[in-house]
């Protein structure tokens, strides 16, 4: 397994990114926690520098991993930990309601990233009467300094796997982050979240309207101009590589032919390009698309595709 991804488990077919241990499906948070290889805790040990032999206290913590010892990271005093199994408790009453399903679940980062993946069941659309976008809730649990808890829905189209995102400029509050600077409280982001009653109604009017507007070849290469720029002395003068890719892969994405010549293939391009092939390999990429820099990039594909349409 690539050197990103530490251990994870699915649940049905094989994930996209083509990493993981296939297990059971219907399993319990609890269970999928086993699974993945997530049953550990993390401490907080006072750190120390050695200053002429002797120990000098730093005013910071290692948080050390109960598996092995390891060192995740070094962390303050008042960092406050959340361990695997209350972030995996989150979703037991969802769960055990029949609301969700447990789908993929992880460690990134040698233990540093921890998430969880699970299905909303009965909340979906389509376009085109064919075309099902699903929703999913991730729940993500740093054990690294500078990192938030983050709690999102995250809509999947089921023909490529793609993880899409609301725009940067929807009013819909899709997710919350919790500083480790206080104590998570599950009930407190729920309320926050809306999470029982919340549906894919923003995000279906977005994908509704991309969907119902054409490009031409001049606003196609103007909108993959202006979300991937070429940089320095060549700016002009030629396309950048990503800008160049999507082009490539446009008419040959797994659902290319439902909106073609859409907005919405359009912006789907850009995401089967920042989940598919961008990155170094299969575990750097799926970092990316949830954790890191694609996670923006593709805010701003349907913010400038809802823009440009």
């Amino acid at each position: 397994m690539a050197h990103m991804v530490e251990t994870m488990a699915y649940a049905g077919e094989v994930p996209w990114h083509g990493l993981g241990k296939k297990v059971l499906p219907d399993l319990t948070p609890e269970q999928m926690l086993y699974e993945a290889g997530l049953d550990w805790t993390v401490e907080k040990i006072p750190a120390f520098a050695e200053v002429n032999g002797e120990k000098v206290a730093v005013g910071k913590s290692a948080l050390v991993r109960s598996s092995d010892n390891k060192v995740l990271d070094v962390v303050g005093d008042d960092w406050c930990e959340t361990q695997n199994a209350e972030a995996f408790g989150f979703f037991a009453d969802f769960v055990g309601e029949g609301n969700m399903e447990m789908h993929t679940a992880g460690s990134l980062r040698g233990g540093q990233m921890v998430w969880a993946l699970a299905k909303v069941k009965d909340e979906s659309f389509e376009l085109f009467g064919k075309d099902r976008v699903d929703s999913y809730l991730l729940f993500s649990n740093p054990h690294m300094y500078g990192k938030s808890i983050d709690v999102r829905f995250t809509p999947i189209r089921v023909v490529c796997n793609n993880t899409l995102t609301l725009s940067l400029g929807s009013n819909t509050k899709n997710g919350v982050k919790v500083s480790h600077r206080t104590q998570f409280n599950a009930e407190e982001v729920k309320e926050t979240m809306g999470i029982a009653s919340f549906k894919l109604t923003e995000y279906k009017k977005q994908a509704e309207f991309i969907a119902s507007k054409r490009f031409t070849e001049e606003s196609k290469v103007e909108y993959l101009e202006r979300l991937f720029p070429v940089l320095g002395e060549a700016k002009r003068k030629e396309r950048s590589k990503s800008a160049t890719a999507v082009l490539d892969i446009l008419d040959t994405q797994p659902g290319a032919e439902m909106g073609e010549g859409t907005f919405w293939q359009l912006y789907n391009g850009v995401t089967y390009h920042v989940d598919h092939q961008m990155g170094r390999n299969s575990d750097n990429r799926m970092n990316s698309a949830w954790f890191g820099s694609g996670v923006k990039k593709k805010q701003e594909a349907l913010a400038l595709a809802v823009e440009m349409a």
